[in-house]
């Protein structure tokens, strides 16, 4: 995860650095569009940097739960970050748009382009693989808003080719465009990281696969109060079995974790909390169905 977000920020930096070269030479808007995005970018992945360094600190006396819902607050930050960045482009578009403007040295801003394309392909494959390894909110995140600088620069790109042969005011056009775009992705990104800091469940498929695993071990006869949450990398799972009510408490406890060990097997993240009710209990406790 480290690795991950400090690649992002050297390929956000460096393209910010080669877009401005070419930005401040042909004065197009889909190069100021893109320029501003990678700027916002190296904040961004500056701010996740720190972020994911703090969330992968151990649990403490004082955060027992571990620090993983600073990612989620990274989350925030970015989708602060791009939604300003969005706004800025948009406006600087609209300008543009009531008085274009001849597009200088075209083969440079095109040859900037094909590198922000190249280098961003290659960090969403490692993002992707560090994602599929960790499940990370920030990285996950990261990678949103990478994807589209994907469709960002491709869209730059078409647009100085246009412009190049004198349709100036689709640069305009296509800088207003990718405004829009850029301020949709930071209201995704924005509901992913409130859905962590607001405890939101996992999906009901994965929900409904524990509770039949815990149902499946043998001398378990039901489960209720399933609840999730997820924090950083880690799902935090608690859950209530129902076991006979003569059942003696060492066998419930070995009954408890082997529960426990199904579901962790199935889902390495999760954090399982296991809680015994005697059956007849949880039975004497259901609501009678009206007659």
């Amino acid at each position: 995860m480290r690795q991950a977000t400090f690649a992002a920020l050297v390929v956000a930096l460096s393209l910010a650095l080669a877009k401005a070269v070419a930005w401040w030479l042909s004065g197009s808007v889909s190069l100021l569009a893109g320029l501003t995005d990678s700027l916002l970018d190296g904040a961004a992945s500056l701010l996740n940097l720190l972020a994911v360094h703090y969330a992968l600190r151990p649990a403490d006396d004082d955060h027992r739960y571990g620090h993983g819902k600073a990612e989620a607050l990274a989350g925030l930050g970015q989708a602060l970050f791009i939604g300003a960045s969005a706004v800025l482009v948009g406006s600087h578009g609209v300008e543009r748009l009531l008085n274009p403007q001849p597009i200088g040295a075209p083969a440079l801003g095109i040859a900037v382009m094909l590198l922000s394309l190249a280098l961003t392909v290659a960090l969403l494959l490692f993002q992707r693989h560090v994602v599929r390894l960790t499940g990370s909110t920030a990285i996950r995140a990261d990678s949103l808003h990478y994807r589209s600088d994907l469709l960002l620069n491709t869209s730059i790109l078409v647009a100085i080719g246009l412009a190049s042969y004198g349709w100036e005011r689709l640069d305009a056009v296509f800088g207003i465009g990718i405004a829009f775009y850029i301020l949709w992705s930071a209201i995704r990104i924005a509901r992913e990281a409130a859905a962590v800091l607001m405890d939101q469940e996992l999906e009901p498929a994965i929900s409904a696969q524990m509770h039949d695993l815990a149902c499946g071990v043998p001398g378990v006869l039901g489960a209720h109060d399933l609840r999730t949450r997820i924090s950083g990398t880690q799902w935090f799972v608690q859950l209530h079995i129902e076991l006979p009510s003569d059942m003696r408490l060492t066998q419930a406890h070995r009954l408890c974790d082997q529960v426990e060990a199904a579901i962790r097997a199935e889902f390495p993240r999760a954090q399982v909390l296991v809680h015994a009710d005697p059956a007849d209990v949880v039975k004497r406790n259901d609501p009678q169905p009206q007659a």
